[in-house]
């Protein structure tokens, strides 16, 4: 199944219990006629394979399983560690054999040709405690194919001080395109190597952007490209038009590696937009700085990443691995180990537990983290083709930011490569 989406979350709704159902009846000696949420009777040993705990929160990771061992005195949980580099090869080859572990971690981009793909357990699963735009992203036709067990998103970072310099007032939840480009004009001092903007002229971007200006990136039904529209091509501008304008040019160093975190920590840099994830980074900053919600044109449109847990359509102990995969993503440890941690964010909804990150200084308004899942544009996801299909929309943006083609030809182009990928 080839899927796009844009939607809208119920913002921070109030969490109820999460409880597993039965929804069928049958011998639990087909696990295929086992709903994952039914109760497995005896001790069981289940296995997990993840790559979210590599390179540093592996000890975070022990503390969950050992409270969920603790709670569920007849479940034990076998634990593998890879890193991302390799987490994917080695999934898809268990996958292949007949391996794979009771539980498994996804990211969103893939869920679509994991679960088309028939190897995720249904879940019947109660998910009013995960944030209503996370639980719905591992949905297909109203089943629940997978948990998710953290996010991030983007976000619109922007100085402080340079905002006061210029007597401009900070950006709100409310600001449009037009309001981010009267802003970044009016800071823009490119004599003195000071931009009033930055964002990456990327795939990961314009589709965010299309569906900012209200358009589609695919068709409904995934067969086709949708983005050379009106709205697709108002994107397109929006990203290119800021190149040698309001932020710098290729040539003038955008796109190298921490190209825009130096410019933004030098105080070269009055708006960014960029992943929560650099919270840490900017830590030590010595100027004022906070943030907003991304700027919309049409609406408001986020852009969210997120990992995910499933459950192997073939585990002998589906019950089991749900219920794992239950306290994994949505249990109080596991939200006060994330939090403490700060081991990325926890999916939950229930706002009383995420009031300590809310808490948290620098910035001030961690509040907009939230507020940005209620529009959510997802990712689009293909498939095998997946990656190609990021390359071309980035190459042919590229080629209409540097002037060698109209935004107008570099759609048609990318339109013409992404169908050719669709089949």
């Amino acid at each position: 199944m080839t899927r796009t989406r844009w939607m809208a979350g119920a913002g921070l709704a109030a969490a109820l219990g999460l409880t597993l159902t039965a929804c069928v009846s049958g011998s639990t000696d087909d696990p295929a006629t086992e709903p994952a949420g039914t109760t497995d009777d005896g001790p069981v040993t289940i296995t997990y394979t993840n790559f979210i705990s590599a390179g540093g929160n592996e000890e975070n990771l022990a503390t969950i399983v050992e409270a969920f061992e603790a709670e569920h005195e007849n479940i034990t949980v076998e634990v593998t560690t890879l890193p991302y580099a390799d987490y994917f090869t080695a999934l898809q080859t268990d996958l292949a054999g007949g391996t794979v572990a009771d539980v498994f971690d996804i990211e969103f981009a893939n869920y679509a040709s994991y679960q088309d793909s028939g190897v995720l357990a249904p879940l019947e699963v109660d998910t009013s405690v995960y944030q209503t735009s996370l639980a719905e992203a591992y949905a297909t036709d109203g089943t629940r194919y997978a948990l998710p067990s953290s996010f991030s998103n983007v976000v619109l970072f922007y100085n402080k001080d340079l905002f006061d310099a210029a007597g401009l007032d900070y950006p709100t939840a409310d600001w449009t395109w037009q309001d981010e480009q009267e802003a970044a004009e009016a800071l823009t001092d490119a004599d003195a190597g000071v931009w009033g903007d930055y964002q990456p002229i990327s795939y990961h971007e314009y589709y965010k952007a299309v569906a900012q200006a209200g358009g589609q990136f695919l068709t409904e039904d995934g067969t086709a490209a949708a983005f050379n529209s009106p709205e697709g091509i108002a994107a397109a501008e929006w990203l290119v038009n800021k190149s040698g304008t309001t932020m710098p040019t290729a040539e003038q160093g955008a796109g190298t590696p921490d190209f825009d975190s130096g410019l933004f920590l030098d105080s070269k840099l009055a708006m960014w937009h960029n992943g929560i994830w650099m919270f840490g980074a900017l830590a030590e900053a010595d100027f004022a700085w906070d943030i907003a919600v991304e700027p919309g044109d049409a609406q408001q449109a986020s852009a969210l990443f997120s990992n995910a847990v499933g459950v192997s359509a073939t585990s002998e102990h589906q019950a089991a691995a749900a219920e794992f995969a239950q306290f994994l993503t949505s249990s109080s440890t596991t939200v006060d180990v994330r939090l403490e941690s700060g081991w990325e964010l926890p999916p939950i909804a229930d706002q009383a537990q995420l009031d300590a990150y809310l808490q948290q200084e620098n910035p001030a308004n961690r509040q907009a983290v939230f507020d940005s899942l209620e529009q959510v544009a997802l990712a689009p996801s293909i498939g095998d083709g997946q990656a190609e299909m990021q390359d071309i929309v980035t190459e042919e943006l590229t080629e209409a930011a540097a002037g060698r083609k109209s935004v107008e030809e570099a759609l048609a182009s990318a339109e013409e490569r992404v169908n050719a990928l669709l089949g």
